[in-house]
């Protein structure tokens, strides 16, 4: 990262103590402990979601069910849900944290790789209208997760 991307947009505020320093200093420990409280939000999910995913897989081993491929797919589900939430905490600590903007785009993409390839798990033709709009939605995954294969691709090699 250079320079102009770590100075604040239209420079540097004078310090001189005035009130808008103050009150833009405040709001800034404001959001930081938004921020923090939004990263233990996501925690909170993470761990509620685990839970409810053993419960699910303990439940249809009992009832014999965790042979069926359609409980096998909703729990892939509900895993790669995990992961995105697991994502966005990371996003979230890594702008608390200030980290470069390189990981944060970085933490977006595998984000948005992760939701894409769940929707192309879950994908159902029976879920559309006919044929032509499940095509539609087919096509429109794929191209989206190519999308984000090359966006990956250039930020792994830039």
């Amino acid at each position: 990262m250079d320079d102009e991307e770590s100075d604040p947009v239209g420079g540097s505020l004078p310090s001189d103590g005035s009130t808008d320093q103050r009150i833009l200093a405040a709001s800034e420990e404001l959001i930081r402990y938004i921020e923090v409280v939004a990263a233990l939000v996501l925690v909170l999910l993470f761990a509620i979601g685990v839970f409810d995913l053993g419960l699910k897989i303990f439940r249809s081993a009992l009832s014999g069910r965790i042979t069926d491929p359609l409980v096998v797919v909703g729990f892939i589900d509900t895993a790669l849900l995990l992961f995105i939430i697991v994502e966005v905490y990371q996003t979230v600590v890594a702008y608390t944290r200030e980290s470069e903007t390189r990981r944060i785009v970085r933490l977006v993409i595998y984000t948005g790789v992760i939701a894409m390839v769940r929707k192309a798990i879950i994908f159902r033709t029976g879920e559309y209208a006919d044929e032509g709009a499940a095509l539609m939605a087919a096509g429109s995954y794929a191209l989206l997760i190519a999308g984000l294969a090359v966006l990956l691709v250039v930020e792994r090699y830039t």
